[in-house]
């Protein structure tokens, strides 16, 4: 019988002598009452061929424990009576089992461990490997020389200077065409910086007023008056305070608008608030960006005035309201205009406000005039008419500071 048979014949007898003991397991023909019928199992895995594989060592493990080989050993037949086990024989059966597993999982296992402890000494040694070589690179090459590294750096800066310079060398003939530029762009703001700030002025607050209930001051009432003389606009949103004072010139109105609007009075155009007559104000309508000023374009939004609207004048404790009647605009000298208002409108207290037209420009002078409304002026006293002779002397009305250029050119000429 080869190996083959016997261990098929060994199986049966195993299998035989289990369900003598009660095992439950049926050597042939139909299963009885909770047994299996193994002969009708069906195609082995591949788990279960290594587990017949493992069951056949395990067999020869036995025999040798009995001192025997699979060649001498012979299952009996189904014929034959079925052996006796006792226990002594189950514990030397199972001892053996025992011992093939420990031994089996011993090896299975130490293997592994040493496998695994290899592998991680392989991997540490070509960790430090790895680092030496970085730390042997690192190093400084003895046979580098050192004066070459450095010239070598010298040279590539060198070459980086001349190539910035030669870039320069090429665009230095527009740096003056800039600076021309610029000088000229300088040049013509500050010369006409006066009419392109006094056009946003004219749109702006130029009072900078803090009070901001004079836009709904009535006509008709005489409260809340200020201290010292004070000029109101509520449509332009000005409260500036007046300058009275003898000088006419311009340089000494200047002075006086410097610290807000001055009185302007000539002969025939003399009155102040409350008086028949006329009474002068007048005041910037633009100025230099440099000069300190804060009334350099009070009067900007002037041109804005219309047929109706309120003017109030507090003056010794009382508030003048007047309402505007007409505008005109006349030369500098034409300071006939401001008796002509008089005359035209005899018996009444007049307000004319004067400024420079147009914004940024001394070219013209715009005035704004009205007529009184509040209080009654039924006994009003009159101005003197003015003489010949007052009506022949030239005089010029106030205007704006000069121009950069215009200042310029008459310190150069001696004129200031």
């Amino acid at each position: 019988m080869d190996n083959a048979n016997g261990g098929q014949n060994d199986w049966n007898y195993w299998r035989r002598v289990a369900n003598e003991q009660g095992a439950g397991i049926s050597t042939g023909g139909n299963p009885g009452p909770g047994q299996t019928n193994v002969n009708a199992a069906p195609e082995m895995t591949d788990a279960e061929k290594r587990r017949q594989t493992a069951t056949s060592i395990a067999r020869k493990k036995v025999l040798e424990a009995y001192k025997m080989s699979p060649n001498d050993y012979k299952a009996p037949t189904q014929a034959s009576p079925a052996p006796t086990i006792n226990a002594e024989d189950w514990r030397k059966y199972h001892s053996a089992w025992q011992d093939y597993y420990q031994k089996y999982y011993g090896e299975y296992y130490g293997k592994a461990a040493r496998d695994y402890v290899a592998r991680e000494r392989l991997k540490l040694e070509r960790e430090q490997a790895e680092n030496a070589r970085k730390m042997v690179a690192s190093e400084p090459d003895p046979a580098i020389d050192v004066e070459d590294v450095q010239e070598g750096y010298r040279e590539r800066i060198r070459k980086t200077a001349e190539k910035r310079a030669k870039k320069m060398r090429k665009s230095r003939h527009f740096i003056p065409i800039t600076l021309g530029i610029l000088i000229i762009l300088a040049g013509v703001f500050l010369q006409y910086n006066q009419v392109i700030i006094g056009n946003v002025m004219a749109y702006m607050s130029p009072g900078n007023s803090e009070v901001s209930e004079i836009s709904a001051l009535d006509p008709t009432i005489s409260k809340a008056v200020h201290d010292s003389p004070t000029l109101m606009i509520p449509k332009l949103n000005i409260e500036v305070p007046v300058t009275f004072g003898e000088g006419t010139t311009v340089r000494e109105m200047n002075i006086k608008m410097a610290n807000g609007v001055a009185n302007f009075s000539i002969p025939g155009a003399s009155a102040v608030p409350g008086q028949i007559g006329n009474f002068v104000i007048s005041g910037h309508s633009a100025g230099n960006v440099y000069e300190r000023s804060q009334y350099k374009f009070i009067f900007s939004g002037l041109t804005r005035m219309a047929a109706d609207d309120l003017i109030y004048m507090d003056y010794n404790g009382v508030r003048y309201t007047y309402k505007v009647t007409g505008t005109k605009t006349v030369d500098p000298t034409n300071v006939a205009s401001l008796r002509e208002i008089a005359n035209e409108n005899a018996g009444k207290p007049m307000i004319t406000l004067i400024t420079c037209t147009p914004l940024g420009s001394s070219k013209y002078r715009l005035l704004v005039y009205g007529e009184q409304i509040y209080p009654a002026y039924n006994n009003a006293s009159s101005t003197e008419p003015a003489t010949e002779e007052e009506k022949a002397t030239e005089v010029e009305m106030p205007k704006n500071d000069e121009t950069p250029l215009q200042q310029l050119w008459k310190w150069l000429t001696g004129q200031s």
